[in-house]
């Protein structure tokens, strides 16, 4: 709210009124003069900070006041707006004034008072000065200085550039750009305090109001007024209406909040192109009331959980948590509740099983998980890829002699030869295949095996299993006893990726028309062990 004072000089009563009706509201103290002597008397006991000047006064012209006025050394520097319906006829009597900032003409709307006014009491000064001394003034009010930070978002991206500002717990305004939209993040000591847009299209803005919680669904127009964060006589309003307790500043805090949410998300939705940082810039006056004192972490999260269900098919997708390296740690606004799932991560687990894990609703689990994957605190990664294979062959010189033949084989299918426990952990971390491919003849080997699919689990139900034997042909082999399910193929040894890409495409030719010849084998690989974990069990196994 503005607290200077303006002199209106003018006969006219209806102009008068409507300067007074226009202007107070916003703040300005308005006094009223109808006449020049009355005017000139006013100005000497309230010394205004503004004088609105008719320039065709009962027996006087508005030239005759401004003369009267430079000619009293209390009076001379206050700035005067000449208004009138004459235009250039009047406003050429007055060049020659160093009190004389701006012209009004007449008739004038309510928007074109507000802006001259607001324009000549933040240059007004200056102005006076300019022309009495003849001293330099800015082409620009509040023109921007050079920047502390600026550049392209092309080479790295806007969470990078965020958590650099935290660390630095630096102060001041980040302005990112995407195409025809400019967001705006003010940091205190690092900390998001509130964000704003500038060229939101109205759709955007739209989606906005209609994803807006039921408790602020009555705050929509108000949303409408603060997404741009500009300075405004509303605004202004609002805040003097928190100030004395007339508004519920909780609502209005989870208003801001929600506004700086879903600006964030959609940050991270656009393609950014530039970014400037100005280092210790002017506060922005509703969140100097309202500060969220925020991190982009609780932003993101919340963001996901007021955004418009997105989700796709999670069924070959696992999450598990990212390792920190120099990664901002800030959780500031996020709550204890959300911060549980970073604790289930630590092993790749897909949406079902964080949801078991921690006892939510599923769709909380997709909405936090979201948040923490555009944070990059946790990485998605797919389950299963159609046509991947594993080999587990302990024996050094059979699994050279594969890698060598795979090399050499066509590759229609990918995969790897691994020798030991721990290198099948690692494998296993990265993604589930869709073949499992292992030595039958070695009894450590069947053990492994049969420890990594004892545990009830339906996804393991997925995985082809493949033994490789030195006597495939052998009915003496009793395969429930040594592993406790039957492979869906045997093939011999010496083995070559021909053979093993063979007994892949049988499989993959059957696994579409699967009949009863495999009921039994699926009755008892339903009740496999979550492949995410079968790492743990490639450590536990033989124990």
């Amino acid at each position: 709210m503005s607290d200077h004072t303006i002199l209106v000089i003018d006969d006219s009563a209806t102009i008068r009124k409507l300067v007074d009706t226009h202007l107070s509201p916003v703040g300005y103290r308005v006094v009223l003069a109808p006449n020049a002597e009355e005017g000139i008397k006013l100005a000497g006991e309230i010394e205004p900070d503004l004088i609105l000047l008719d320039h065709q006064l009962p027996g006087t012209t508005g030239y005759d006041v401004c003369c009267k006025l430079v000619e009293s050394p209390s009076l001379s520097g206050i700035p005067v707006v000449i208004s009138s319906t004459l235009r250039k006829k009047a406003y050429a009597e007055y060049i020659d004034l160093d009190n004389v900032v701006d012209m009004l003409p007449k008739p004038y709307t309510e928007e074109l008072l507000r802006t001259t006014v607001a324009n000549a009491l933040e240059t007004a000064a200056m102005i006076v000065a300019s022309q009495s001394q003849g001293t330099a003034i800015p082409e620009v009010i509040q023109q921007l200085d050079e920047a502390a930070l600026n550049g392209s978002l092309a080479c790295f991206g806007l969470r990078e550039l965020l958590d650099f500002l935290n660390n630095g717990r630096k102060s001041g305004v980040l302005e990112v750009e995407a195409e025809q939209t400019r967001i705006r993040f003010h940091l205190d000591r690092g900390r998001i305090q509130a964000v704003y847009g500038a060229g939101v299209a109205e759709n955007e803005v739209e989606q906005m109001i209609e994803r807006l919680p039921k408790s602020l669904a009555n705050l929509a127009p108000v949303l409408k007024m603060t997404i741009g964060g500009r300075s405004c006589a509303e605004v202004d309003g609002f805040v003097q209406l928190l100030d004395q307790k007339v508004l519920d500043p909780r609502l209005m805090t989870k208003l801001i909040r929600f506004q700086a949410a879903m600006l964030v998300r959609l940050a991270f939705s656009s393609k950014l192109k530039q970014f400037r940082f100005e280092a210790g810039h002017v506060e922005n006056a509703l969140h100097k009331n309202l500060p969220l004192d925020i991190s982009l972490l609780a932003l993101l999260v919340e963001g996901a959980i007021h955004a418009e269900d997105q989700s796709t098919d999670q069924l070959n997708q696992v999450f598990v948590r990212r390792a920190i390296r120099g990664q901002n740690l800030d959780r500031a606004g996020l709550s204890a509740r959300h911060m549980k799932i970073l604790n289930v991560l630590s092993e790749p687990k897909d949406q079902d099983q964080v949801a078991t894990a921690l006892n939510w609703e599923s769709e909380e689990v997709r909405q936090v998980l979201e948040g923490f994957v555009l944070a990059e605190l946790v990485e998605k990664r797919e389950q299963a890829v159609a046509g991947q294979f594993i080999i587990f062959e302990p024996d050094a010189h059979a699994a050279q002699s594969l890698r060598r033949s795979i090399e050499e084989s066509d590759q229609r299918y990918n995969g790897k030869v691994v020798r030991d426990k721990l290198a099948l952990q690692l494998v296993l971390k990265r993604s589930i295949p869709h073949t499992l491919i292992f030595a039958g003849d070695d009894d450590a080997t069947c053990e492994l095996i049969q420890n990594l699919f004892a545990t009830p689990n339906p996804k393991a139900a997925h995985v082809k299993r493949i033994a490789i034997h030195h006597d495939p042909g052998n009915q003496s082999i009793d395969w429930r006893q040594k592993l406790g399910f039957q492979p869906h193929d045997v093939v011999s040894r010496p083995c070559t990726a021909e053979l093993l890409y063979r007994a892949m495409d049988r499989l993959f030719e059957t696994t579409a028309t699967d009949d009863s010849s495999s009921n039994e084998t699926n009755a008892i690989v339903s009740h496999a062990a979550p492949l995410e974990s079968l790492q743990n069990m490639v450590v536990g196994a033989n124990s």
